[in-house]
């Protein structure tokens, strides 16, 4: 069985401020014992060709993948060869699992953001082939109970991520996945539902600090992105007559 987290987040993020670069991320889940993981930047499938032999000495796979913003909702695209990054609408993804060989996975569907899927994963059901299981739960407050229990409804295997932001998310929630050390036996693997998920709530305290520290982060992006607009429509205002 092999230890896995299929939903990280590095530098090389463009949505996002992640302070680990991805042999941050390798070196921290090799000494958890990891032995495979998925990168998936928001929007942007990261190059992973000079990244694999480093991993690789480590004794973990690297599986490319994307966290895409799909008609306003986040789902991940996993080992996906090409068109990954070009999916805007549910129908692009239709066409993109008709032609490539990839896993689909519907991220915290049901946690109260506007980017989860909810409905959505009922109306386009027949596209995802696993649903995540995210690793930011406690022991009395866990948005997974509902995705769990449509994963069941539907037929469909659950994945344990940490949606890792910061390094401190991973090695909580993660998945044991009866497989060979590869990415398409991987993914073929989950699909088939060979996959266990191992989850660790997090204490209050815990939980409680890495969201105040992200979403710190948001609100001053959100304040860098008001002012910027705000300088930009003062040069390019007309001067007055």
């Amino acid at each position: 069985m092999l230890k896995a987290d299929l939903h990280i987040h590095t530098a090389d993020d463009p949505v996002d401020r992640i302070p680990h670069t991805t042999t941050d991320v390798i070196d921290r889940a090799a000494a958890l014992g990891y032995q495979a993981l998925a990168i998936t930047l928001h929007e942007r499938q990261l190059d992973l060709g000079s990244l694999e032999p480093y991993a690789r000495e480590r004794g973990i796979v690297l599986i490319a993948g994307v966290e895409r913003t799909i008609e306003g909702k986040h789902v991940l695209l996993i080992n996906f060869r090409h068109g990954a990054e070009d999916v805007t609408t549910f129908a692009d993804l239709a066409r993109l699992k008709a032609r490539e060989r990839g896993l689909v996975i519907a991220p915290h569907p049901f946690f109260p953001a506007p980017s989860c899927l909810r409905r959505q994963l009922d109306r386009h059901a027949d596209l995802f082939d696993a649903v995540e299981y995210n690793a930011m739960f406690t022991s009395s407050l866990n948005f997974n109970d509902r995705a769990a229990e449509w994963a069941r409804a539907h037929g469909k295997p659950l994945v344990g991520n940490g949606d890792v932001h910061r390094l401190r998310q991973l090695g909580t929630t993660y998945s044991l996945i009866d497989a060979e050390p590869d990415a398409d036996a991987i993914c073929d693997a989950i699909a088939a539902g060979r996959v266990l998920v191992e989850p660790m709530p997090l204490g209050w305290g815990e939980a409680a600090a890495i969201m105040s520290e992200l979403l710190l982060w948001h609100a001053v992006r959100g304040r860098l992105t008001t002012a910027w607009r705000t300088e930009r429509g003062r040069r390019v205002r007309p001067m007055p007559a």
